[in-house]
């Protein structure tokens, strides 16, 4: 066997991110107090980068196409109120890996170094690692460059992503990434379906020890950009808008806005159904990638004993409040999708409306493995609800920005708290968020109980910045010395050849 709290140690020293040491004394003790695991159940563990609630068990939008996670949804347990602990890649990605709250760490923002952050947390994969699974990924599974080569035996790295000839293809200058095109491209020389190849190879084998298997798709991360078979599906002009209200941001803090003209670019150049077009495209192209990894497994050796679960890092909005992209509080931004299904889901074709959040993965799956708990991690065993879904259930969802932003969700209530105001939203009869009552008579006690919720003591430390890395350190994805030799100048190896 692997001395893994050697080698994990090995890795995050080269990576300049475990100063003290005392990570590598925790798992040297952890290794001693536990035998390493020779059984399952394995893990599936499928994220999909920025997709909100437009699929179709969760039915946000009625001209989606998502027939394979359709069809997953039929074989477990949705969570229809699942929320992010942070509405952007990095303290989204960093939560749900490690166990602790954006408010707990301090880390809310996309540019700042989690690891930095949190020196001595175990993250999920580290955590299997540390129980004999052969934990492997690819993909997006951490925020883009604060993937760390520690929390993994092997990864399959984006080899980079195709582009139209022209851009920006949708005609709106000056907007970076935010653009959308169909590709004449084949599917198979796309980035995220050579992922998809790449875990249909391992799925479709046996292995010596039970796998955490972690498939991280981009799209429909910005810019939109899939094969143009997908594009066909959703002609833009019969494509419908999310539902608006005129002067819906009028009553919300100036604070809870982006600064970002989006909005007014998509109208002025008349892209605002070719947007939602695009996005509804890339959500099916993601979701055919999902259905060939789906069916890998289903007609490979390792159906009948691997736990599936699938989420997103967060929402995303179209035009709603007059906002594009993530990085608000409300509904849209916050809401995922979570899924589980297989060993330990006795609950089929159901959905389960209490309020969940990203956090609570990591326990639930050390649960469903048997594996031992963790005392630092702050969500809860999803178990009760994958058994009964309609179980009784009092956890809040929490959502944080930054430590002076941060919002609760209650089955009914969505309470958000700013430095200069706050907004309160009643989901039985406002559930898209148009009537903030916050300031409206009669709400006192329902605003001090939610806001009883609310984390205290939220973390304020300035945390350092991944471009105020050292260079040696930027790239956090590399090989720890001793574990598997360096990929390829494409950054790919076949899996026979990376692991021992």
């Amino acid at each position: 066997m692997l001395d893994l709290s050697k080698q994990i140690h090995r890795g995050s020293r080269r990576i300049g991110c475990l100063a003290t040491g005392a990570l590598a004394v925790l798992f040297a003790g952890t290794l001693l107090a536990q035998s390493p695991r020779v059984k399952g159940p394995n893990v599936l563990f499928i994220s999909v980068d920025d997709l909100n609630d437009w699929i179709g068990p969760l039915g946000g939008h009625p001209q989606t196409k998502t027939p394979n996670l359709d069809r997953l949804a039929e074989r477990g347990v949705t969570f229809t109120r699942a929320y992010c602990q942070a509405p952007s890649c990095n303290p989204s990605r960093a939560s749900l890996m490690t166990g602790i709250r954006p408010s707990t760490s301090g880390v809310y923002r996309n540019g700042e170094v989690w690891r930095k952050a949190m020196p001595d947390a175990v993250t999920l994969p580290q955590h299997f690692m540390l129980h004999g699974y052969e934990v492997l990924g690819g993909g997006k599974t951490f925020h883009g460059p604060q993937n760390e080569a520690a929390s993994w035996e092997a990864y399959f790295q984006f080899k980079g992503f195709l582009h139209p000839p022209t851009k920006p293809a949708n005609g709106i200058p000056n907007t970076s990434h935010f653009d959308w095109s169909g590709l004449s491209a084949k599917v198979s020389d796309t980035a995220d379906t050579q992922l998809a190849a790449w875990a249909e190879r391992y799925l479709s084998r046996k292995h010596d020890r039970p796998f955490f298997l972690a498939v991280g798709f981009y799209r429909p991360h910005l810019p939109w950009y899939a094969p143009q078979e997908h594009f066909q599906l959703f002609p833009a002009g019969r494509t419908e808008l999310p539902s608006t209200l005129e002067g819906d941001a009028n009553d919300v803090p100036k604070s809870a806005l982006r600064s970002f003209n989006d909005h007014e670019n998509v109208t002025s150049h008349g892209e605002w159904r070719k947007a939602v077009a695009g996005y509804l495209a890339c959500i099916n192209y993601a979701d055919a990638n999902v259905g060939r990894v789906l069916r890998a497994l289903e007609t490979g050796p390792n159906a009948r004993n691997t736990i599936i679960v699938l989420w997103s890092d967060h929402g995303w909005q179209l035009g709603e409040k007059q906002q594009w992209r993530k990085f608000t509080l409300w509904e849209r931004s916050a809401r995922v999708v979570m899924m589980f299904a297989g060993p330990g889901v006795p609950a089929r074709n159901r959905k389960s409306g209490r309020t969940v959040e990203l956090l609570d993965i990591y326990p639930t799956l050390t649960d469903l493995c048997g594996l031992p708990g963790r005392p630092e991690l702050e969500g809860r065993s999803l178990r009760p609800l994958l058994v009964d879904p309609d179980a009784a259930w009092d956890k809040p969802a929490i959502t944080s920005l930054t430590a002076n932003k941060t919002s609760v969700r209650t089955e009914r209530w969505r309470y958000t708290r700013y430095l200069d105001g706050e907004e309160l939203y009643d989901h039985n009869s406002d559930p898209m968020e148009w009537n903030n009552l916050a300031a409206r008579p009669g709400h006192a006690e329902t605003k001090r109980f939610l806001a009883r919720l609310l984390p205290k003591n939220r973390s304020r430390r300035n945390i350092e910045k991944f471009p105020e890395l050292p260079a040696s350190e930027r790239r956090l994805v590399e090989v720890p010395e001793g574990r598997f030799r360096k990929s390829d100048p494409s950054n790919y190896v076949e899996l026979k050849e990376t692991l021992e």
